[in-house]
């Protein structure tokens, strides 16, 4: 694990942490035992106040590894508590931008499946309903920008199921730029063009709403194809 990791920021206070996660680096501990997001977090926070023993740091939701974007952890099992129990309720917005191959039609609009995942080779497939361990999956979405073959697209996800956006597009068709694991013939070897640049949420404690945006690396291919300021902008 890297010594003396210094996170970026987004917000701090004495229940929640909200940073940015990079890209192929894990949320939390996985079989891989490869370094992650949330023991370098709490690392972190031994550090910077001197905290003895064990770091409470709750993890409230995920990102695949090769998505990066806004994360936010709880410092309290009671924050944890009541940002879970937003994502039950839907009051737990989370919105991603992603550069796919070639425009859906229509533009807009939302994707239903069931997928179910293999935990064998990390594999996720579209399944249908009633299929054993298959599991429902939502999205709305729509295209902001097109350059050529490539369109910047929003992604407003409903559930959180593992690989989600990457496999319903594909799909459909439309694969994520830069996706060897669901391209196809589309696969492109780079980093994968998914980013969650939105997150929502209505603070645990002071009750205030909450809202962080994050823009994607813009000087790296897909993503300096578009005008990403234009879209990843206070509303």
């Amino acid at each position: 694990m890297r010594e003396n990791y210094q996170p970026e920021i987004l917000f701090e206070d004495n229940h929640i942490l909200v940073v940015l996660k990079e890209q192929n680096l894990a949320s939390c501990p996985d079989e891989s035992g490869d370094e992650n997001l949330l023991d370098l977090l709490k690392d972190y926070l031994k550090r910077t106040y001197d905290k003895p023993g064990n770091v409470y740091l709750g993890l409230v939701h995920r990102l695949d590894r090769p998505t990066g974007g806004v994360m936010v952890f709880a410092k309290t099992s009671k924050a944890a508590g009541r940002l879970s129990e937003q994502m039950k309720t839907g009051d737990f917005e989370k919105r991603y931008l992603t550069v796919l191959n070639g425009a859906p039609n229509p533009e807009s609009g939302k994707l239903v499946n069931y997928l179910k995942k293999n935990t064998i080779n990390n594999m996720v497939y579209l399944s249908t309903e009633g299929t054993d361990g298959a599991k429902y999956a939502a999205l709305d979405y729509r295209v902001l920008e097109k350059r050529g073959a490539l369109a910047l697209t929003e992604v407003k996800l409903h559930t959180g199921r593992s690989h989600q956006i990457r496999v319903q597009f594909a799909g459909i068709a439309h694969p994520v730029y830069g996706d060897m694991r669901y391209g196809g013939e589309f696969a492109i070897k780079g980093r994968l063009a998914l980013w969650a640049y939105s997150l929502a949420f209505t603070h645990p404690v002071t009750k205030e709403r909450m809202r962080f945006l994050s823009e994607p690396p813009a000087d790296e291919t897909p993503w300096k194809f578009f005008s990403l300021s234009e879209f990843v902008k206070p509303v």
